[in-house]
């Protein structure tokens, strides 16, 4: 059993979902495992990870427009807001979803169906950098 880690930079131009899933099979290709787990996980507060359909972008579209809804910008209650009025948000969001993805690997391949698409769900409204742990586990 072989333990191999690599850090990926996803850039998000704004918030959103953000797919990067060929960032992940590219790594996965670089450690020659061929059955395993792949951790995906995000080092950051106000951002999320999301395996979510990659085919239709109005599916996409209206989970976010949901979550918008959901968690509203300028809420009266919240104090955390020395970052903007995203800043909140943005962690209640991230609260909500997850920060890490467990994805298994066959044959040297990710095991997502065929509508499905690993991304970066940037909650922050400004450009971000954000810097994901790829941490495999398996055999060759």
């Amino acid at each position: 059993m072989e333990i191999i880690h690599e850090t990926v930079s996803i850039q998000a131009a704004k918030s959103g979902l953000h797919e990067f899933t060929q960032k992940v099979e590219r790594s996965l290709a670089r450690t020659h495992l061929r059955t395993g787990t792949v951790t995906v996980f995000c080092c950051h507060t106000s951002c999320s990870l999301m395996i979510m359909e990659n085919a239709d972008p109005s599916a996409r579209y209206d989970l976010e427009a949901y979550m918008e809804r959901l968690v509203p910008q300028n809420d009266p209650h919240f104090t955390h807001t020395y970052e903007g009025p995203d800043d909140m948000p943005s962690h209640i969001k991230m609260a909500l979803t997850r920060t890490t993805e467990v994805i298994p690997f066959v044959d040297g391949c990710l095991c997502l169906g065929t509508w499905q698409g690993l991304f970066l769900w940037e909650h922050r409204k400004r450009p971000s950098i954000r810097e994901i742990v790829l941490m495999f586990q398996g055999i060759a």
